[in-house]
């Protein structure tokens, strides 16, 4: 069962809805940024209250190369980077295991960090190397028959603003399409944390 917070007495209600596998990817490239580090565990913490399964991968301790753009892992390896054997081989594996990912990161320079580029480009082995119409536009077709759905959680600066959210939003909703999911939400960091999850409660 599912359990959801009520924004004025903070009580947790029960849901009879299927608790989901959650992975956080953390984007966030500084350890001196402990505040969005604390709010990803504090996150991570209410999940599993909510009786979720829960895994974060803090990518600025994984060694996750940059895709060279062979295609290996379209026909040599499919599924799989046939030229760097790296960490992202267990992003993708907890990728393709899960209900819900969440890409969190504080905002760069108008966009998310590197990290969480990375193992969006080495992804692309997920699915097939052949061309579909989807929405009048032309994707890659599924390799698999489930893919997760996705969340974004993003940390805004002083230089950044809600247009910048809104981009983000807008590219990673494009990037849900090309995996075949739903970008279900996007939220900051300095949302209340039960607005959150109730938004991944609603999944």
């Amino acid at each position: 069962m599912k359990r959801f917070y009520n924004r004025i007495t903070s009580e947790i209600t029960l849901n009879k809805e299927r608790a989901l596998i959650v992975t956080i990817l953390n984007g966030n490239p500084w350890a001196e940024n402990i505040a969005f580090d604390e709010n990803i565990i504090k996150l991570s913490d209410a999940l599993k209250l909510n009786n979720h399964t829960v895994k974060t991968l803090l990518l600025r301790d994984m060694d996750i190369r940059y895709c060279i753009g062979c295609f290996g892992c379209f026909d040599k390896t499919p599924g799989e980077c046939s030229t760097v054997a790296d960490d992202s081989r267990e992003v993708r594996r907890d990728y393709m295991n899960s209900d819900l990912v969440i890409f969190a990161s504080p905002i760069i320079m108008g966009y998310t960090s590197a990290l969480l580029k990375k193992p969006t480009e080495r992804n692309l082995g997920l699915l097939l190397p052949y061309g579909e119409i989807a929405q009048g536009e032309t994707h890659h077709p599924a390799r698999y028959d489930k893919y997760p759905q996705l969340g974004l959680l993003l940390e805004k600066n002083s230089d950044s603003d809600y247009e910048d959210v809104e981009i983000i939003s807008d590219m990673y909703m494009r990037d849900a399409i090309n995996f075949h999911a739903t970008l279900c939400f996007t939220k900051l960091t300095s949302d209340p944390i039960e607005e959150v999850i109730n938004e991944i409660n609603s999944i």
